[in-house]
């Protein structure tokens, strides 16, 4: 019962870390697109500020091997 509840724990952490990062970076995408057909320079900050919310899987995804191994 126990391994059963920690899956599903670990799934929802999982989850939910990616749904909120899709939901983020679509909001940074369009921006960083706007910004760059304005300003073609601007294309490394708008890399760097799209690849900040994948972060947020990785803790996620931690936090679920956290819960699988303990």
């Amino acid at each position: 019962m126990d391994e059963g509840l920690a899956a599903i724990g670990a799934g929802i952490a999982v989850g939910l870390t990616g749904i909120a990062a899709g939901l983020a970076e679509k909001d940074v995408g369009a921006a960083a697109i706007g910004a760059m057909t304005e300003n073609e320079n601007l294309f490394g900050k708008g890399m760097i500020l799209m690849v900040l919310p994948e972060t947020i899987v990785i803790f996620g995804l931690v936090v679920a091997i956290l819960i699988i191994m303990g």
